[in-house]
């Protein structure tokens, strides 16, 4: 291949240390960007090679001008022809490198400042083939200077590897050649090069290079800015998923590297690598799937299967649920499944397939799981728990079937995706439909529009409505381009008293080409911003319209916007945007707070409750507020709420915390009432009496006696302590929290408050009643969960757990055998931390039931006639019923010794059998009885030593003592 080359001979210039080959094809206008940011590296002994693949843009004259203008440092080549590609120019630059070590730049890219420089010395000092450093997406057109590190984790410190067998994810993740310093005799000494005439040449060079050093070494310094242009009117080779020829080539190169794993035995690596492919190089085709025609699917699947059966199905054990169910319907080529499938691919919390229930199980479709073992496996979808969840907090696939325009209007129909029937044959139904301007700072109006008609049919939820766009739909206009849909759902229960809930949908086009047209719209500020609306899919594939001017308009428009005026109307947007933004801050809450709020006089009367920072109306301020009640108190109540306000009580003031009202409450109650904390940074005034009940006593260490607590600097520890200081008044059951928790939170012996628990009243009259007459009464709460008169009651209650920044807690034993087991005799409550949730399968149905959603935990514990817990505290309020208590401790040495330890050794303390494997716990439950009698003693101990001071009467003396007062005369 002869190439031209005008620069002098190589060997009439100084040998470089560093040869940064540079290629570039019609890009004219960045390739002196690129090459000045190696000139300016701080290493000098940088030479710039570049090569051109034949640009017809006058790139090669750009940097026959570079060369010139530094004729030591720049020397350029020009291939006879373009390759179409970025192998054969890096090939070629490859030989014409004179340097020790070679970097690779593109002409869009450039290099850090000391790039060179670091990854040179790396280098030199660890003798490494291959030095790599931080990348970072750099987003050039994004107005915030938006930037994005590329895997950071693999470069947290600096090491170096011996194989590329220590760390596997370098080669299944990092896999650009661009952040790379090569030494040049290792690659022309394994014959390295790049494939050319096929896409995707990094991934391929990548995996070559790190299988062939023998020595690595990574550092956390950035030393690459890939230079991004979002909005670019053509897109990256790599990013022209449209063709299937992409995909084609992507898999020809995926081969290539299983093969080069495959030869040098490395098969951890390729199931690593299987893995990442499943996870994202798939899904990143998968997701455009909805937006091709059937051609392209079918041409897609037949190249996707031949390749899904090369990967070890072990690896879809790897990957999230949604990722295997796609991946097992794009092999099987079931597309009526696999396209929902995407959807809920592309929209995480979306339920886009009716599922069924087989055998106790739930699966995402009833296809393949008869005689497919592998199929049930990755179909169970059991544990993502959607057979759980109510429908109103269901995001339900709601799939286009219909669009028309007539005379400004649109009609539109779908159908709503009915899991597991969760709308009911008998619900009455009813809909809007909704469109609301995408960016959420102009939404200063929606439109609604009734849904004509909504009927079951079949598996799902039919609809159909038409609305008057051109009339109805007002926006302003520029700022409020694109507006989005969405369809409310109200479903009504059938008989007197029966609740609608209500449930929100967005519009899937789930084929491409339905939606299209124009419909005429009178924008508020004028016709010239646009003159009529357009349907077109998001990127996440639903139905949403966007304005289009009239193009001879929208010059003039477009000149003033971008002119003076429109320049200073946008600068006045974004200052209103801003302020507005910094009003709902944090800080400025804070400043309102200490500044205006604590300026006002303290109300006489106003108590402001709180419970588990606001997630719950329960515990002993709920206690005290129903005593309060009850004794006709004249007084004013604030409750606040983090989520939602539902369930918190009617006759109180609900405030959401942190909002400015609940701030205002705060600042001008005379008491406050908590279980937890009020925000750490909320000052309270001295007017203002704090009670805080707490929420339990202690077997893990608290407060300062944590070993992270006394890591913290002085100026840490004594923050904590002025919030610690708030509490006027600590209630205390026992003098084990006066040893524990008292001196945990240094509170002086004046604030300590020897009553009880208010929320313990009701277990311990519960117990005097149940002596008295020596019968148990269950109450309504049985009837509620539908517990059948000759079945006894236990709860599994366990500690908050957090795996891995997981919330979803996996029960330690296996609930369905429990259920065969002892459903005959016992009704297991399973109560998780309120932070964790569970999820348990349909095959339990009616003998184990979750009851983590009912927030308040003592009328679970009188309900409960033997009680399964670990480590939780509850097991102090349980004891107070003197009834049977099981400690299923299968973590202990793990908690016990790796934790942040315990104020006693609950081995030696337990008031009932202390088990750790679920054998044992089977053992055990056999019989209530026999356990109570067996444990009696222990039990009245533990009581002794951790509840002497609840007598059931611990609501009545704080009333008594705070709020006596408001006593109606």
């Amino acid at each position: 291949m002869s190439v031209d080359h005008p620069c002098p001979p190589a060997e009439t210039a100084a040998v470089p240390a560093v040869s940064v080959v540079v290629i570039v094809y019609n890009d004219a206008s960045r390739l002196t960007t690129a090459v000045r940011s190696v000139l300016d590296q701080t290493l000098r002994g940088v030479e710039v090679v570049i090569v051109d693949d034949r640009s017809t843009d006058g790139s090669y004259d750009v940097a026959q001008r570079l060369a010139a203008a530094h004729p030591d440092r720049v020397r350029a080549f020009r291939l006879p022809e373009n390759s179409g590609g970025c192998g054969a120019p890096r090939n070629h630059g490859i030989q014409q490198a004179r340097g020790d070590y070679v970097l690779f730049l593109d002409s869009d890219d450039v290099l850090e400042r000391n790039a060179c420089r670091n990854m040179l010395e790396a280098a030199e000092s660890t003798g490494a083939d291959l030095v790599s450093g931080l990348c970072v997406r750099v987003h050039v057109d994004s107005r915030t200077g938006k930037e994005v590190k590329w895997y950071p984790w693999l470069y947290d410190r600096t090491r170096t590897l011996e194989s590329i067998s220590e760390l596997p994810d370098l080669l299944v993740f990092d896999t650009l050649s661009t952040n790379k310093c090569y030494r040049r005799q290792f690659l022309l000494d394994e014959g390295l090069e790049f494939p050319v005439g096929i896409h995707y040449e990094d991934l391929l060079f990548s995996a070559q290079a790190y299988v062939a050093a023998q020595r690595i070494t990574l550092i956390p310094n950035r030393v690459y800015d890939w230079r991004i242009v979002e909005k670019a009117a053509a897109k990256s080779i790599s990013n022209r998923r449209d063709e299937i020829a992409n995909f084609t080539h992507r898999m020809e190169i995926h081969r290539r590297v299983d093969q080069l794993l495959a030869d040098h035995g490395l098969l951890e690596l390729k199931f690593a690598k299987d893995v990442k492919w499943l996870k994202h190089d798939l899904v990143l085709h998968l997701r455009e799937l909805p937006f091709r025609d059937e051609a392209y699917r079918q041409e897609f699947a037949q190249i996707a299967r031949t390749y899904l059966e090369s990967i070890d199905r072990v690896a879809f054990d790897e990957i999230e649920p949604i990722h295997a169910i796609c991946a097992y319907l794009l092999h099987e080529a079931d597309w009526d499944n696999l396209l929902p499938a995407v959807d809920t691919l592309s929209n995480r919390d979306k339920i886009s397939s009716p599922l069924v229930e087989h055998e106790g199980r739930v699966y995402w479709c009833a296809e393949h799981i008869e005689h497919d073992a592998f199929a049930r496996h990755v179909l169970d979808v059991t544990e993502l728990g959607y057979h759980t969840k109510p429908v109103e907090k269901m995001f339900l696939r709601n799939a286009l079937t219909g669009y028309a325009e007539t005379d400004g209007t649109v009609g539109l129909a779908g159908r709503i995706t009915n899991p597991l029937g969760v709308i009911p044959p008998d619900a009455r139904l009813s809909a809007q439909l909704e469109f609301y301007a995408r960016r959420p700072g102009v939404r200063f109006q929606t439109f609604r529009f009734p849904v004509a008609t909504v009927r079951h049919e079949g598996e799902a939820i039919a609809w159909e409505a038409s609305a008057d766009l051109a009339k109805g739909l007002r926006p302003l206009g520029i700022v409020d381009a694109v507006w989005d849909v969405r369809l409310h759902l109200a479903v009504a229960g059938e008989g007197e008293g029966a609740g609608t809930v209500r449930t929100t949908t967005r519009l899937t086009a789930s084929e491409p080409e339905l939606a299209q047209g124009h419909l005429p719209v009178r924008p508020r500020l004028t016709r010239l911003v646009a003159d009529r609306i357009e349907p077109e899919v998001s990127s996440r594939g639903h139905l949403s319209f966007r304005l289009v001017p009239d193009k001879k308009a929208n010059e003039l428009v477009q000149r003033g916007v971008q002119g003076p005026t429109g320049r200073l109307a946008k600068t006045g947007y974004r200052k209103v945007k801003a302020l507005r933004k910094e009003l709902a801050s944090g800080d400025t809450k804070l400043r309102v707070y200490h500044d205006v709020f604590s300026r006002l006089p303290v109300k006489k009367g106003l108590v402001v409750f709180e419970s588990h920072l606001g997630r719950q109306y329960s515990d002993s301020p709920k206690a005290i507020y129903e005593e309060m009640r009850r004794q006709g108190l004249e007084f004013e109540a604030v409750w606040a709420y983090a989520g939602s306000p539902q369930g918190f009580p009617d006759d109180a003031t609900l405030v959401r915390r942190w909002s400015l009202p609940y701030l205002k409450a705060l600042a001008q109650a005379e008491y406050w009432v908590d279980n937890q904390s009020y925000p750490l940074k909320v000052t309270k005034r001295p007017e203002t009496t704090y009670i805080q009940t707490w929420h339990g006593s202690a077997l893990k260490r608290m407060g300062f006696d944590e070993p992270e607590w006394k890591l913290k600097s002085r100026e840490e520890q004594a923050e904590q302590q002025r919030t610690l200081d708030r509490f006027d008044r600590f209630l205390i059951r026992s003098e084990h929290d006066v040893r524990t928790l008292a001196r945990a939170f240094r509170l002086q012996e004046r604030t300590l408050l020897r009553v009880g628990y208010p929320r313990n009243d009701a277990l311990v009259q519960a117990k005097e009643r149940e002596e008295a007459t020596g019968q148990r009464e269950r109450g309504a709460l049985a009837a509620e969960f539908g517990i059948p008169e000759d079945k006894q009651i236990l709860l599994y209650a366990p500690t908050f757990r957090q795996r891995g920044g997981k919330r979803r807690f996996e029960l330690p034993f296996d609930v369905e055998r429990f259920a065969d087991t002892f459903g005959d005799r016992y009704v297991l409550l399973v109560r998780s931390h309120y932070l964790n949730h569970v999820v348990l399968p349909p095959s339990v149905r009616g003998r184990v039931i979750d009851v983590t959603d009912y927030h308040d935990m003592t009328p679970l514990l009188a309900l409960a006639d033997g009680l399964i817990t670990d480590y939780s505290s509850v097991m102090f309020d349980y004891s107070l019923l003197d009834r049977p208590m099981f400690f299923f401790t299968y973590d202990y040495d793990e908690y016990v010794h790796e934790g942040r330890g315990t104020y006693f050794d609950l081995l030696e303390r337990a008031p009932g059998p202390v088990v750790r494997t679920e054998d044992e716990l089977h053992a055990v439950l056999e019989s209530l009885e026999e356990q109570k009698v067996k444990y009696a003693a222990p039990r009245e101990r533990f009581v002794a030593d951790f509840g002497e001071f609840d007598q059931g009467n611990a609501a009545q003396s704080i009333v008594d003592q705070f709020f006596s007062q408001w006593r109606r005369a």
